[in-house]
């Protein structure tokens, strides 16, 4: 029997993660690894190991009876065992509407919820951390199309027409007007009525994204951090001025509350707009390549000072 990786290892993060870390890394695997997407001959088994790892490093008793016992903490009488099972949590573990136990003779007891299928579904992880279009009896078959969308079409929200098969070979094609909701990813699933769409979404030259939160490069001058300034920055929405402080390092960021991309969430077709992420403006100083004799003098006179 192949030994089981440790799931901190499997998530790519320490011991020491905080949760918000194990989603980030959690949000990342999923989506690469997702069967749908990824064609590797291992995706599958990769893709049950990333969930199953998660569904015990998001949940704090799940976690904190791995980190004192290991694996075992999830074998008969380890707590998370089978129906009946001694253990500081109980028999049979619940969380929302999913149930799940222990099953004796499945991968040694060494699972936290026993083997696979219908005891311990990654699918179901997957879309109730993503939401939408995964359902994994129903939409995992469905017919899924993909369509490129540009960076702030995807932030923003847009409405796009595409062609759709009909029916059999030959039958030519269905026009479908669909609604993007804004702050949809690459990887974000939208479902319809027969049909799904997976959204790529095409890099900004500006603006680089993690999860909801957005990240630039600005370049001042020496002058401008030493003395302070105030300067424009392009946000999402248009541009804005922002102050910078007197002495300001290169590598400093400024974060601009609520100017990232608008959270969406929820079950077939995105709910509305509930929440943005911040945008992080990360400071980088510009050091001149050509100095005229003035300035020249300046700065050696600066060095002498300092």
């Amino acid at each position: 029997m192949a030994t089981k990786r440790d799931y901190y290892e499997v998530l790519g993060v320490t011991k020491t993660a905080l949760l918000a870390d194990i989603k980030k890394a959690y949000r990342k695997l999923a989506l690469e690894w997702h069967p749908d997407r990824n064609k590797a001959p291992n995706a599958n088994e990769k893709f049950k190991e990333i969930n199953e790892a998660y569904a015990v490093l998001s949940n704090t008793d799940k976690r904190s009876a791995y980190d004192q016992f290991g694996y075992a903490a999830f074998a008969p009488g380890g707590g998370f065992g089978a129906r009946g099972a001694e253990g500081p949590f109980g028999g049979t573990y619940r969380q929302g509407p999913f149930t799940y136990s222990y099953s004796t003779g499945a991968s040694g007891g060494a699972s936290p919820f026993g083997g696979f299928g219908d005891v311990f579904d990654p699918f179901e992880i997957f879309e109730q951390f993503f939401g939408g279009g995964f359902s994994p009896r129903g939409a995992r078959r469905r017919e899924a199309y993909e369509i490129t969308i540009d960076f702030m079409e995807a932030v923003k929200g847009t409405t796009k027409e595409v062609h759709l098969p009909r029916g059999r070979a030959g039958e030519g094609t269905a026009r479908k007007t669909i609604k993007i909701p804004a702050g949809v990813e690459s990887g974000s699933r939208i479902r319809f009525d027969d049909f799904d769409i997976v959204i790529s979404v095409r890099p900004s030259r500006e603006f680089q994204r993690e999860d909801d939160d957005i990240f630039l490069e600005k370049e001042i001058t020496f002058t401008q951090a030493a003395l302070g300034t105030v300067i424009e920055v392009p946000t999402i929405d248009g541009p804005i001025k922002i102050r910078i402080q007197p002495g300001t390092q290169s590598g400093t960021s400024i974060r601009l509350r609520g100017k990232g991309a608008p959270h969406v969430r929820g079950g077939g077709l995105f709910r509305s707009e509930a929440s943005r992420g911040d945008e992080y403006v990360r400071i980088t100083l510009r050091v001149p390549t050509r100095l005229n004799r003035r300035q020249k003098e300046l700065l050696e006179e600066l060095s002498r000072i300092d």
